[in-house]
């Protein structure tokens, strides 16, 4: 008389859940490879391959006692291998975005630093500034942050184009020799 596959399948699962290790390595020797190869055929990766179905099989082990397996065993093993890759590839997502969370904090904790250096540069050059007498000040401040021309200065504070250049050299002179590294 000749065993079915399902009768096979039936002693093999009675052979598991009582706990018997010949059975349990009966099946590991019958499906691990062909286990492997679906996998491989998901994962395009035989080391990770191996690893997942490792995994299925150590815990089918485990849970040897507890085992309800009402569909046939070898649909049971496919389900759990894929069930296994599905569950890594979640793995790696999570962890992807969690690389990625800490490449953008990065950034953002680089920009703010950048952020806090320029604001620092800024309050900085305001205070040199401040050093110089009043028309030299207004003159710079009119030239190199608010981008007037030399006549559009001249025009508003009602001197000379000359004069203009003369308060700007001067200005560049003073906060070059007395400010190192900031924007000049």
């Amino acid at each position: 008389m000749k065993n079915s596959s399902a009768d096979i399948e039936k002693a093999l699962i009675t052979g598991l859940t009582q706990g018997d290790e010949k059975s349990y390595r009966l099946l590991f020797d019958l499906y691990y490879e062909w286990l492997c190869n679906y996998v491989y055929k998901l994962s395009h990766d035989s080391t990770l391959s191996e690893d997942l179905v490792q995994n299925v099989m150590l815990r089918l082990w485990e849970k040897r006692s507890s085992l309800k397996i009402s569909s046939s065993l070898k649909n049971y093993l496919f389900r759990s291998c894929h069930n296994e890759f599905l569950m890594h590839l979640r793995a790696q997502k999570k962890e992807h975005d969690i690389l990625d969370e800490i490449k953008w904090q990065t950034l953002f904790d680089m920009y703010d630093e950048k952020e806090d250096q320029h604001e620092a540069d800024w309050n900085k050059l305001e205070k040199m500034l401040d050093q110089l007498p009043q028309k030299c000040k207004e003159v710079f401040k009119l030239s190199r942050l608010e981008q007037k021309k030399h006549k559009e200065i001249a025009e508003i504070l009602g001197i000379s184009t000359k004069t203009v250049e003369s308060h700007i050299s001067k200005a560049l002179r003073f906060l070059k020799t007395n400010v190192s590294g900031l924007f000049f």
